[in-house]
This record gives C-alpha cells, structure tokens and sequence, in this order.
C-alpha cells in the first residue's frame, strides 16, 4: 500500500522531467490533499515503483 510521508529525505540531484497533462494534474491534486511537495511525492511514488519493480523481477525469475 503506498503511504504519502509528510516528511521524506531531501534530495541533492537535480534533473528535468517531462509529465503528460493527465498525470501533472493528477499529482497536482495528490500534492494539495497530502500537503506535501511536488518534489516530495514525486520522488516517494518513484521509491514505491522501483521497490514493486523490484519484487515483480524477482518474483518472475523464481522457479515453478
């Protein structure tokens, strides 16, 4: 389950990205009703997609 954290570590790297409409607006709205930073929930929603990732990779290469 992915928890918003009001408080997450900083960040130090700066990097530019590019967001379809759909998806700004979306997290536009999720940044207002958590009270938290783009930059906060944007980098919390990439931890949790790269630690799903991860156990979906592993869980793949698992014998049957």
């Amino acid at each position: 389950m992915f928890i918003i954290e009001k408080s997450y570590s900083s960040a130090s790297i700066s990097r530019n990205i590019r967001f379809d409409e759909k998806i700004f607006e979306d997290l536009k709205q999720a940044m207002h009703q958590h009270d938290v930073s783009f930059n906060s929930l944007v980098l919390q929603c990439c931890r949790y997609a790269l630690e799903h990732l991860q156990d979906e990779e592993i869980t793949e290469q698992e014998p049957v």
